[in-house]
């Protein structure tokens, strides 16, 4: 059962999605918080395994939120939920160490699926909110491409190259034809390689470095 924390600072909104997930026989909502605040507050008796959150609250928003709770709480995933696409929020709530990010306008298969995906140990970034990041990257940064062998190997590339494109880790290893063990091996060496923290950074290296 995948235990699922609401925030968001519209009361309707949280009943409508809580009323959704309500029918999937995989999910329960354990709670809801109106803001950042409330949230932590309610941290402190409840672990959910997912928080589905707002980037823009009052008292205390979505990255800022997402710092602390990744700090005081690394195994609960946060998938960001919100109308806002603008690029300092996106590339702040990856920073932030979110595991997803879709826009309000994902349809309820998309919210189940991506739902699902992150709390399988995937991360989900919208097609909406991935071509955002690749063209604030490309306008700022003018990522030079990863040479094989540079950094990462040929097969670590290959993997990285899925996991951008949102595959889950048994997606990766029926398509390259190892197993799903060996590709969260992978994962965990292009971590310790980059010195990054979650898989939103491994989308990030991949998205800055051309690897798709």
């Amino acid at each position: 059962m995948i235990k699922i924390l609401i925030v968001d600072d519209h009361q309707i909104f949280r009943d409508s999605i809580s009323l959704l997930l309500d029918y999937e026989h995989d999910m329960e909502v354990v709670g809801q918080a109106s803001n950042g605040k409330e949230l932590l507050e309610i941290l402190k008796t409840i672990q959910p395994n997912l928080i589905l959150m707002d980037i823009s609250m009052h008292e205390m928003g979505g990255v800022e939120t997402s710092h602390l709770v990744k700090r005081l709480y690394p195994k609960i995933k946060i998938l960001i939920l919100s109308m806002n696409s603008e690029h300092q929020n996106i590339i702040g709530a990856m920073e932030a160490g979110v595991n997803g990010y879709l826009l309000k306008s994902a349809g309820k298969k998309e919210v189940l699926m991506a739902i699902r995906a992150v709390t399988e140990g995937s991360s989900y970034f919208s097609n909406e909110v991935s071509v955002q990041i690749v063209q604030q990257l490309t306008q700022v940064q003018n990522p030079k491409k990863v040479k094989v062998g540079e950094v990462l190997s040929s097969r670590e590339i290959e993997v990285l190259s899925l996991i951008a494109r949102q595959y889950s880790s048994a997606e990766i290893g029926e398509k390259l034809f190892i197993s799903a063990r060996t590709v969260d091996s992978h994962r965990r060496n292009m971590l310790d390689k980059l010195g990054l923290k979650n898989a939103a950074g491994l989308v990030r290296y991949a998205l800055e470095n051309g690897i798709s």
